[in-house]
């Protein structure tokens, strides 16, 4: 169930909990707020630890300005209010100090959402915002003031970010996809100036409109007789699902999986899932291009079913942006997955496509993987990894992520050195690849 159905109070402390739990603020620092509709301001409280915070710890600031609750709200509660003020099409504010964001608040600069497609219309626009005291009046009179320029988040110099949306979950996928935005492109700034996307492929398509126009379009429709006896499935599927997403290679909205399944139909994650929250009953059972009922697929639906079509030996297909190897897929420094023998066997080489293909032509992609080619890199979108089986094309994509950690990380100690073409002839050989 989305948390926009819980209650204010266990609203905030579930997002609290994982901005806390994904390193994005302090147990001191940070603060939530949700704005009913009758007026009432529900927020965290001052001074209680971040990483604990229980339904009572939450604040409610009356319409009428009394106070319920067994703290003190928020010092911060001032520009909240402004944000409320100003921005009646929000009714949901987070504040929080995540290293990647502060890191471009001291220096004065906005992240690039134009790296990757979707991120741009995910956080909407970004602004900065002068430093003043945190609680302070002129503090608030800043948010103001960048908040009137239809922003939906804005940097605060020298303090952190403030991003609001029209309820709490639309709010923190916009915080989570700045921050994503924010560590790819100081990650990428390790190899090389970062490539934006144009207007014309920056686009998020994934709207009301689109979605209308799909289900207009949506195959048959499946019995559910075919979907009951896949339990074990989905079960295996959910939890690696969810680790992923606690490991970072993967956002709340971002990171498709399917499996293959027996009789040749396969389960594939849904569309507009949290994906830290999914449940078994979200993923969508696919056979010969029907789905069933009232379910919606992600949309690499047709791509995944291309690579079963023309690949019988791969089983299970994931599509991730982890930020190490995204990193050298907006910008142009080639990856090389020769850092160890155990990374050449897993990867083997890694195809680079270019970002049209993804948008222009799934059968392109399909055919760029196999056995011998189980990754593919696709630019500015997307590491593809297959396997035979779900845990096995996990297992590519985290070395794939570990692999270029590495490389990055060894850039401020010395030259890398990929093994030599002598000795991968020999692993070549030795490992029958």
């Amino acid at each position: 169930m989305s948390i926009d159905n819980y209650h204010p109070a266990d609203q905030i402390v579930s997002v609290m909990q994982r901005i806390y739990s994904k390193g994005m603020t302090t147990i001191s620092g940070g603060n939530i707020s949700i704005l009913n509709s009758n007026g009432d301001i529900w927020i965290t409280p001052a001074g209680i630890d971040k990483s604990s915070l229980k339904r009572a710890d939450i604040i409610c600031v009356k319409a009428d300005e009394t106070i319920e609750g067994i703290h003190k709200p928020s010092s911060e509660l001032p520009f909240h209010r402004m944000v409320y003020k100003v921005r009646p099409d929000f009714n949901a504010v987070i504040h929080a100090h995540p290293p990647a964001l502060v890191s471009f608040s001291i220096v004065g600069k906005i992240p690039d959402t134009r790296l990757i497609p979707g991120a741009d219309s995910i956080c909407g626009k970004v602004a900065l915002a002068g430093y003043a005291l945190p609680g302070s009046k002129k503090l608030a009179e800043k948010v103001e003031s960048a908040f009137k320029k239809n922003v939906r988040a804005v940097i605060l110099e020298n303090h952190g970010v403030l991003v609001a949306g029209k309820n709490l979950s639309e709010a923190f996928k916009a915080l989570e996809t700045l921050d994503y935005c924010a560590h790819l492109q100081i990650k990428a700034a390790y190899l090389e100036k970062a490539v934006t996307l144009s207007n014309t492929r920056v686009a998020f398509k994934e709207d009301d409109k689109e979605r209308n126009k799909e289900e207009k379009q949506a195959p048959e429709k499946l019995s559910t007789a075919h979907i009951n006896s896949e339990k074990t499935a989905r079960q295996e599927m959910v939890r690696l699902i969810r680790r992923t997403y606690e490991m970072g290679f993967i956002t709340s909205i971002q990171g498709d999986f399917s499996q293959r399944l027996k009789d040749n139909g396969f389960l594939i994650t849904p569309r507009w899932v949290d994906r830290k929250n999914i449940q078994e009953n979200d993923l969508v059972f696919i056979l010969n291009g029907k789905k069933e009922p009232r379910r919606h697929p992600c949309a690499s639906v047709k791509l995944h079913q291309y690579i079963y079509e023309k690949h019988p030996e791969i089983n299970s297909v994931i599509i991730a942006q982890p930020l190490n190897i995204m990193a050298f897929a907006v910008t142009g420094t080639d990856f090389d997955s020769r850092i160890i023998p155990e990374s050449y066997i897993m990867l083997r080489d890694i195809p680079r496509l270019p970002y049209g293909s993804y948008q222009d032509n799934a059968e392109i992609i399909a055919r760029s993987v196999s056995t011998q080619k189980p990754v593919v890199m696709v630019e500015n979108k997307c590491i593809i990894a297959t396997g035979n089986s779900l845990i096995n094309a996990f297992d590519r994509l985290e070395v794939l992520e570990y692999c270029a950690k590495s490389i990055i990380m060894s850039r401020n100690i010395g030259c890398f050195s990929p093994v030599p073409d002598k000795e991968i002839a020999e692993i070549i050989k030795a490992f029958n690849l």
